[in-house]
């Protein structure tokens, strides 16, 4: 509670007179997207998983491809090019989609050795 009143103490005297409504506008068009496209692509896909034979695999290839997206948003939405060209050197999109690519074909490779396959059970072994 006091961090979130140190926030507001900081946002109504450290700023310009419009930058506390951008900022609104900023919170509102974020609660906006997460609601109407987070939420639905997140639920989707955990109907699309729980469906699916290969749920494990697919459930792991879909978090390592947020966690990659999350890591990686800053940089493909940087603002224009840096004055130093040295600090963000990579084309950062391009490198984004060949992970997701790799991920892909790393979940499917994953999902196609461990699906069921007809007339194999899973029975304990007797070595022991």
């Amino acid at each position: 509670m006091a961090a979130l009143g140190f926030g507001a103490y900081e946002l109504f005297t450290r700023t310009h007179s419009g930058d506390p409504l951008k900022v609104a506008l900023w919170l509102a068009g974020a609660v906006a997207l997460h609601d109407g496209l987070v939420v639905p692509l997140v639920l989707g896909a955990g109907l699309f998983v729980g469906r699916s034979r290969s749920h494990r695999a697919l459930r792991g290839g879909l978090l390592t491809a947020g966690c990659l997206t999350l890591l990686a948003l800053p940089l493909i939405l940087r603002p224009g090019k840096p004055n130093n060209p040295t600090v963000l050197p990579l084309d950062y999109p391009v490198d984004w989609a060949l992970a997701l690519a790799l991920t892909a074909l790393a979940t499917a490779c994953v999902a196609w050795a461990t699906r069921p396959r007809p007339g194999r059970h899973d029975r304990p072994s007797h070595d022991s």
